[in-house]
């Protein structure tokens, strides 16, 4: 299961949508189990297709998260005019089977938002319990 913590759910789907019609990407954040923050990363690709990062962008990323305490827990994507499902391009390219893939879909003007995990061909989709308040944590 992937916690979310509700800003930074808005935070991701709102980055999608300033992307358009380019794919968004960055990473997610996680601390005590709950994801608190994302990481906007540059689409080297600049397309609406496909994306790949820029290794400074990722080491910097990677960086300010160990400086914060936090670990990586996913990397996020943007499909802007498709479902939040991987395409073949995602599996291929899914490096890490410990971390979560997660997909914003903005086709078709509403924002779906799903988590996969991804080891070799086999896609498992994932739970996301969005986190509201302190309660909740």
């Amino acid at each position: 299961m992937l916690k979310i913590n509700a800003d930074t759910l808005s935070a991701i789907v709102a980055h999608a949508r300033q992307e358009v019609p380019l794919e968004a990407c960055g990473y997610l954040a996680e601390q005590q189990g709950i994801v608190v923050e994302h990481y906007p990363l540059t689409n080297a690709d600049a397309s609406e297709e496909h994306y790949s990062l820029k290794p400074e962008e990722q080491f910097a990323a990677l960086r300010q998260m160990r400086a914060a305490g936090l670990k990586l827990r996913a990397v996020y994507h943007s499909h802007p005019a498709s479902p939040a499902r991987p395409s073949a391009e995602d599996i291929r390219l899914a490096f890490d089977p410990e971390i979560s893939y997660v997909i914003v879909s903005l086709r078709s003007g509403e924002e779906t938002v799903k988590s996969f995990r991804i080891k070799g061909a086999v896609v498992l989709k994932e739970e996301v319990e969005v986190v509201r308040k302190e309660a909740d944590l």
